[in-house]
């Protein structure tokens, strides 16, 4: 029988919601706006860059500010160590379900 998977092997950064889709989204394009990840994903300005921050701190994003202009333009993009940290978080919930399945499977 194989490992156990336990509560803590879930990527407690990550697995929040608002991070999650932030993660998700910036996981298919290489980089987004502050503004379009808003709206996309439907956050007020403040809890996004509230989840940005702790994003950013845990080294998956990297927040770039800059100006267009006069006018303030914010980008965010995974890193490399954020790529990594998705794709375990990815797999960890596949072997739940996977195993999931299969107790369904032997109980029938």
């Amino acid at each position: 029988m194989s490992e156990p998977i336990k509560p803590d092997d879930i990527d407690a950064v990550i697995h929040e919601r608002v991070r999650l889709a932030i993660v998700a989204a910036l996981a298919v394009s290489p980089q987004l706006s502050f503004n379009e990840l808003k709206e996309m994903l439907g956050l007020t300005d403040g809890n996004l860059s509230a989840h940005s921050r702790t994003l950013d701190e845990a080294g998956y994003i990297v927040v770039e500010k800059a100006f267009q202009g006069r006018r303030p333009h914010t980008t965010m993009r995974l890193t490399l160590k954020g790529r990594k940290a998705f794709q375990r978080y990815l797999e960890t919930l596949r072997q739940i379900v996977d195993r999931g399945d299969q107790a369904m499977n032997d109980s029938s």
